[in-house]
């Protein structure tokens, strides 16, 4: 779910949650007050007091009455003292409850005149109301709880006292305090239900994305992130995924790097070390007088050139490998017609070759009018140092390279086969490596450096080409790579 969402689902939460709980404590807590009510002898229970507790109003008027009662059967004369009954009266804690009392049927004192004069006409007759009940009557029209005590006066009237307890229209004390707990309930659940809810969907994956980040500036890239989660933290995770993902495969390639890095020092101290050796050896025969015929100087002068001509060769194939692998030779390509370009190659690799016995064969089976984009001279430099590396290998009488040229609808193949002694099947993957040669001690006598397919291949897929071999031992090695043609787009000249 997204943030915004989220958002707007708490805010409407926050609003509409308690509402709905408010307004189901409060049915419930009405439904109680009603079911108390029905516990009480009055003469009907009547919804309307649900705003408050009948069981308030009956202590509160109890809470007098005891006392007057307790007064009527000890000192009934007592309570013809207007004096005393307005002390009385006035000690009562509860504003809406008063006393009244009748004599004969004359209102006698009322603590609330004004209220008295209002139900004075309903309350009932001396002798009518049971005292052994000890009950009371609620008037349900007026809100009022009365309960009523007779007594003689001492003159021999017939007296009554009244307790009478207004009902409160308004919210009752009991259930504005059950009401106020019901809402601070509501609220602590809403506010625990809410967070609980942020918590899950925010915290919990903000706190696996830090453990993942922690995991990451440790250098553990494995540890991975899944989830079906939309909107934002779902984003999060993925664009995690794919971070870690990259950082693990630049890591990986970097090792990679370090590691051919360490090996081509390697492989360049052990090829520069040989010619230096024998150079080195060389001429300290001639220092020490060894060759003492011209012709011997002459043979330690030739073999000290040609050593020094290895050491220049691999140095400047080292600086085209570094130039060509950092970019900094420009390519410049054009539109080459295969069959042109290849048929010129091939006459000038056979002169090469035919001085060297070495039979060629060539055949194009690609449309006269196909066209590659290419640059001519690094391509020059793919067929050479490939000729160059199948004639190295030769080990035949006779040997022979064969030339092929293949239409592949979108592209074109060129197949360069020769005869020679073929490469293991083990080895054939790592040819392309710089610096790499089946040979495990690395003779040079054959001379070359073990980069030249490595300069190859990446001139190939600076070339948006691909390359590969296949070898059979002893039987010869074909070298494979693949150029894509130009197609000339409708109007374009």
């Amino acid at each position: 779910m997204k943030f915004r969402t989220r958002l707007r689902v708490t805010f409407v939460t926050i609003i509409v949650l308690p509402l709905v709980l408010t307004a189901l404590a409060f049915c419930g807590i009405a439904l109680y007050l009603v079911n108390v009510q029905k516990d009480f002898p009055v003469v009907q229970p009547d919804y309307a007091i649900m705003t408050e507790n009948m069981e308030e109003v009956v202590d509160a008027t109890n809470e007098i009455f005891l006392f007057l009662k307790k007064k009527a059967e000890t000192d009934p004369a007592c309570l013809a003292d207007k004096e005393y009954l307005e002390e009385i009266n006035s000690r009562i804690t509860r504003k809406t409850t008063y006393i009244l009392v009748r004599k004969d049927d004359e209102l006698y004192y009322a603590g609330n005149r004004e209220a008295a004069e209002a139900i004075f006409p309903r309350l009932s007759g001396h002798g009518k109301y049971d005292l052994a009940e000890d009950s009371g009557i609620y008037y349900d029209e007026m809100d009022k709880f009365v309960k009523q005590l007779d007594f003689i006066f001492p003159d021999g009237s017939r007296g009554s006292v009244f307790v009478i307890t207004k009902v409160n229209s308004l919210i009752s004390r009991k259930l504005l305090v059950d009401m106020a707990v019901a809402i601070f309930l509501i609220l602590i659940f809403t506010g625990l239900m809410l967070t609980k809810w942020i918590h899950k969907g925010v915290f919990d994956p903000v706190n696996q994305l830090n453990m993942a980040m922690r995991k990451i500036k440790e250098g553990n890239f494995e540890y991975a992130l899944q989830t079906d989660a939309k909107g934002e933290i779902g984003d999060l995770y993925r664009n995690y995924e794919d971070m870690r993902l990259r950082l693990k495969e630049t890591t990986e390639e970097n090792r990679e790097s370090e590691r051919q890095n360490r090996e081509l020092v390697s492989n360049i101290s052990h090829d520069l070390k040989t010619p230096i050796t024998a150079i080195k050896g060389y001429v300290e025969g001639i220092m020490d007088g060894v060759a003492v015929t011209p012709e011997k100087m002459d043979k330690y002068i030739k073999t000290i050139y040609n050593k020094a001509n290895d050491m220049e060769r691999l140095i400047n194939e080292l600086t085209y490998y570094s130039g060509i692998d950092n970019n900094r030779i420009p390519y410049n390509f054009h539109r080459i017609n295969v069959s042109d370009y290849f048929g010129d190659c091939i006459e000038e690799v056979g002169l090469d070759l035919e001085q060297k016995s070495i039979e060629l064969n060539y055949s194009n089976l690609a449309n006269p009018d196909t066209v590659v984009i290419a640059d001519p001279e690094q391509m020059k430099k793919v067929i050479n140092n490939i000729i160059s590396n199948s004639v190295k290998y030769l080990d035949k009488p006779q040997g022979v390279i064969d030339i092929r040229i293949l239409d592949e609808t979108d592209s074109v193949r060129i197949e360069i086969e020769d005869n020679g002694k073929g490469i293991a099947q083990k080895d054939l993957p790592k040819i392309f490596e710089r610096f790499y040669r089946t040979d495990a001690s690395r003779n040079s006598a054959q001379g070359g450096s073990g980069i030249g397919l490595s300069i190859v291949k990446k001139i190939i897929e600076d070339h948006g080409g691909y390359i590969w071999a296949t070898s059979k031992e002893e039987e010869g090695t074909c070298i494979h790579f693949v150029l894509r043609k130009y197609i000339e787009l409708q109007g374009e000249k």
